[in-house]
């Protein structure tokens, strides 16, 4: 059973660019739910230095962090064991990653633990929101592995819908640093001010695009490319936001009208996949579908409109990319990428919170050719695999029906 409540989500995203000339981001964020689903548990990890090195140590911080607080181990005693676990480094005989963790709770609250990153920030109504932090001095076994007096800040959130907890690496503040604009760098109070700007402009702004946002503000200010690892993760309180995927004719014709129906009262943004499918919504509700006057980018088939869809597009083929490209990248290819039929439906998926799949059954002949991919002859095996990536992946709450 799960304790999410039906009005309320917690959405969580972030947005990264890595060093310029770096294989590999030092910064790393993770995101997870509890076994209920009444927890996600969000830590962004900043390794010493910056490459593959980096990414080693923050790695292992964020998932051991993530890991000890699901288990409900106390942070002081969590910080500890990772602190005394980590490598040490080679070069610099440091054994450092810094960290930032949010365990928000579908109860409205959220614990919020901080380690030498920038300070959080909380976004209640477009004004900052002061909480009260708890110190926890932090026992290195080693001490010249690490900085001096070693502290963990702890606080808590009650929070209400339209809440925002941003939180980043020092990348952001100190992107521009030994420039003419801010030779000290971007500071944490500039980019604050570009978080409340950004939210106080579009007011239900995403977590994705909040987060980078903040990110390409930093960049820009680097010039030339990030000079350090730059991450921004965000974790929203809102209200959920609904999307319909409907793809494939009923098994039986005479349970077209029941697919229309479904459609037509379906309370959120809705795409059609397949042409078929829409054929006999458009019949069923008396509409006209045109098609789009510009072709899809490489060898997707076009997008077509119909009123009362946010989306219309071919099926199986269209709904097999998508999987690729949600295996394959994060939030932030979904916002960069082209505008073919995949890039819209990936955006639209991931910009919103439970999602409803209704998969008619009959088997489409065209697509059982045996020189055909395997993954793109049964329907129902692409939903399954796009409802898997999003529920693991991207956090979403996923419902597949059958008709």
């Amino acid at each position: 059973m799960t304790d999410i409540p039906p009005d309320m989500f917690i959405e969580t995203a972030s947005y990264q660019l890595k060093k310029k000339g770096q294989s590999a981001p030092g910064d790393v964020f993770l995101s997870q739910k509890s076994m209920s689903g009444g927890r996600i548990i969000s830590a962004l990890s900043d390794g010493l230095g910056s490459g593959v090195k980096a990414n080693v140590l923050a790695s292992l911080t964020a998932t051991m962090l993530s890991k000890f607080v699901l288990m409900d181990i106390p942070p002081g005693q969590a910080a500890e064991i990772i602190i005394n676990s980590l490598p040490v480094c080679s070069e610099r005989g440091l054994a450092y990653a810094t960290f930032t963790l949010v365990d928000a709770r579908h109860d409205m609250s959220a614990r919020i633990i901080e380690y030498e990153n920038p300070p959080i920030l909380i976004l209640r109504n477009g004004e900052a929101l002061s909480l009260k932090k708890e110190r926890v001095p932090i026992k290195r076994r080693k001490k010249d592995t690490g900085p001096q007096n070693e502290t963990l800040f702890i606080s808590k959130l009650e929070a209400i819908p339209g809440d925002r907890i941003v939180f980043f690496s020092d990348g952001v503040t100190q992107a521009g640093m030994g420039g003419s604009a801010y030779p000290r760098g971007w500071g944490n109070q500039n980019a604050q001010n570009h978080i409340i700007n950004a939210v106080r402009s579009n007011p239900s702004i995403s977590a994705g695009a909040l987060a980078q946002a903040l990110v390409q503000a930093a960049d820009y200010n680097d010039t030339d490319g990030p000079k350090d690892d730059i991450s921004c993760a965000v974790v929203y309180f809102r209200k959920p936001r609904d999307l319909l995927v409907i793809t494939g004719p009923p098994f039986r014709p005479e349970s077209d009208q029941e697919y229309v129906r479904f459609f037509s009262e379906f309370p959120g943004r809705k795409i059609i996949s397949g042409g078929t499918t829409a054929q006999i919504i458009a019949r069923g509700l008396g509409k006209t579908i045109i098609g789009e006057t510009t072709a899809a980018s490489g060898e997707q088939p076009p997008a077509a409109k119909m009123e009362g869809a946010d989306l219309v597009c071919e099926g199986i083929l269209t709904l097999g990319r998508v999987a690729e490209e949600l295996s394959a990248n994060v939030w932030q290819t979904a916002q960069s990428g082209g505008r073919s039929p995949s890039a819209r439906i990936r955006e639209l998926l991931l910009d919103s919170d439970r999602i409803t799949f209704l998969v008619g059954t009959k088997i489409n002949e065209v697509h059982q050719d045996p020189s055909m991919p395997v993954e793109l002859e049964i329907r129902r095996n692409v939903v399954k695999h796009i409802a898997s990536l999003l529920e693991e992946k991207y956090m979403k709450a996923v419902r597949i029906q059958y008709i």
